[in-house]
């Protein structure tokens, strides 16, 4: 059943809103250089809602379109890059790859993750080479791998429990109504 024009600006207007928010969440990371990832993970709570109440292309396009935004924006692009490249879509695809058993859930998850992680390195290593530094070692290559590891499992299982916290608590107040 399509939907209404109305439904469809008010779906625009929030997205609009969710965009402009995360963006400021990001600056906030990119203006306190210690909080970079958290403040990445702050703003994937957004797309959170927008899979949870509006579905369909609007959370890519809220991903994208803060992404790029932040992206031009931004003086530091650290946030930016995890956003983009890990946080900003992975509840998307947490959203589909939970509908899998769990076993092969979480093998497609740490694959995601291992992937991003890998671009995120490289991206990192070529055009922000003073991110990385201090820890081109092998050993401190390996302690921000497992360390990295257990913040993303951390991660999808907050996730999870905020998701559910909404949905018992939060979502008659939040909820977007037609």
């Amino acid at each position: 059943m399509p939907k209404s024009s109305s439904t469809q600006i008010k779906y625009l207007t929030v997205s609009a809103m969710l965009c402009a928010v995360s963006v400021i969440v990001l600056a906030l990371g990119a203006l306190i250089e210690t909080v970079d990832i958290s403040v990445a993970v702050i703003a994937s709570l957004f797309c959170v809602y927008a899979v949870i109440e509006i579905g369909g292309i609007y959370p890519w396009m809220i991903w994208l379109v803060t992404s790029v935004v932040a992206f031009l924006l931004l003086p530091m692009k650290t946030p930016v890059l995890f956003y983009a490249l890990l946080t900003g879509f992975y509840p998307i695809l947490k959203a589909k790859m939970e509908k899998l058993p769990r076993v092969p859930s979480w093998i497609l998850k740490l694959v995601v993750f291992h992937i991003c992680l890998g671009v995120i390195y490289l991206i990192m290593k070529l055009f922000l080479p003073t991110a990385l530094e201090g820890a081109e070692t092998l050993p401190m290559l390996l302690l921000l791998y497992v360390m990295s590891l257990v913040c993303f499992i951390l991660y999808d299982v907050c996730l999870t429990r905020l998701i559910t916290f909404y949905f018992v608590k939060l979502r008659n107040r939040l909820r977007i109504k037609p």
